[in-house]
């Protein structure tokens, strides 16, 4: 088998197809306040972690889709990881591989440390790295994997006590429960400055700013960010940075054709460090030259990009996120809701910073346009939540007077 034959971000021939084996992309898990500045990871809950343990020594991710073994294999060389993977047979299942670089992340909770991992659904077993089907490129004594204190990063394969090193890389297998989609295009240029990754659902800022910012300024200025119209942008996750990276590239390790400026940088996420409650002064970032995720002090410089995006479990079409129009925004008076089709049954939450609803309204049915009176509304942030037929959207609108 091909050692990169399941990437997820992996490209087909010279078009831009690429295989989906994710339903969508968790959420990292974090649920705990780190500042008062609103935009750090806690403050955004898109698609919480969920998991179903089948009785059977298999987990399954309800998130993603995927299947995991539930306990891990246990120590063993990355070329005995890849036998150990592709023969197994666990809970009646075959079909069973080592994960992608995404994929591994996807399993992370960064709300823990040591292991970074829900231990109600992946017993810890002493793992301090966990093994990727991915060779760095051009270099294969090296592959990516994940690790207990929740990153992940090109590894020598030598480390391992069985490859006569002094540290612990372990197996954990991954199966899929139905067949990948593939897409025909990875991404798409809007046109607008920004970009669609078609496997995410997510929208990307095209540009990154060219300034520096330590993470409290970095959070303060994605939040603040009004560009294609939208206001609703914000700091991401290093899971959703993450998921940018394409490991069969280097130095940026990225698609150029569509993120031409990026450059070999260290770039901020909105997920805080937890190395102990004592200390929480660090924030993971992502860097550009291979595509690692480590950490750096707040109070240090680093680049941004900056993303939007709510993709929800049962949406049928996810463009229905991008086709409803808020406006105007900036908002004084009113704010519009523009809808493209006759939605049943709608749930309008408008809730401020600090969480609290300040308008909350149920229509049986909306065609075209609502109107909402902001008048009374304080300057500030707020947002606008929506709820309709299977469909979960967040919006961002600022009422300034």
């Amino acid at each position: 088998m091909n050692k990169i034959a399941f990437l997820l971000l992996s490209t087909i021939s010279l078009a831009q197809s690429v295989t989906k084996s994710m339903l969508l992309l968790p959420d990292t898990g974090q649920t705990t306040s780190y500042t008062t500045t609103f935009g750090e990871d806690h403050d955004y809950s898109i698609n919480v972690p969920s998991f179903t343990n089948n009785g059977n020594g298999t987990i399954t991710d309800n998130v993603t889709k995927l299947m995991w073994q539930q306990t891990d294999g246990g120590e063993m060389t990355i070329e005995n990881a890849i036998t150990y993977c592709n023969s197994l047979s666990l809970g009646g299942y075959s079909g069973w591989r080592l994960p992608t670089p995404m994929e591994a992340m996807s399993i992370l909770n960064l709300q823990k440390n040591n292991p970074s991992m829900d231990i109600v659904y992946f017993p810890s077993t002493g793992a301090e790295y966990w093994w990727t089907n991915t060779f760095q490129v051009g270099d294969n004594t090296k592959v990516w994997c994940t690790n207990s204190g929740g990153g992940i990063g090109n590894k020598p394969k030598t480390e391992t006590i069985s490859a006569g090193g002094t540290k612990s890389y372990h197996a954990r297998a991954v199966r899929n429960i139905t067949t990948p989609l593939v897409l025909p295009n990875h991404f798409t240029d809007n046109g607008d400055g920004t970009i669609t990754d078609n496997v995410t659902q997510l929208v990307w800022q095209k540009v990154p700013n060219v300034n520096l910012f330590n993470w409290e300024q970095a959070i303060t200025y994605a939040e603040g960010l009004t560009l294609a119209n939208a206001t609703d942008w914000r700091l991401p996750n290093i899971k959703e940075l993450q998921s940018l990276n394409i490991e069969s590239n280097s130095n940026p390790s990225v698609n150029t054709t569509y993120f031409s400026t990026i450059g070999i940088h260290n770039y901020w996420s909105s997920t805080t460090l937890l190395p102990n409650p004592n200390n929480l002064t660090s924030a993971w970032y992502w860097n550009t030259q291979f595509g690692i995720t480590t950490y750096d002090n707040k109070t240090n410089s680093n680049y941004v990009i900056c993303v939007r995006g709510n993709p929800v479990l049962g949406s049928s079409d996810f463009s229905m996120k991008n086709n409803i129009q808020i406006y105007p925004n900036p908002a004084s008076n009113y704010v519009l809701l523009n809808f493209p089709k006759v939605l049943n049954l709608v749930q309008i939450e408008i809730t401020d910073t600090s969480g609290k609803i300040v308008f909350s309204k149920e229509e049986k049915s909306i065609i075209n346009e609502y109107k909402i009176d902001v008048k009374e509304f304080s300057d500030g942030i707020y947002f606008i939540n929506l709820t309709s037929e299977n469909i979960k959207n967040t919006y961002k609108v600022l009422i300034k007077k």
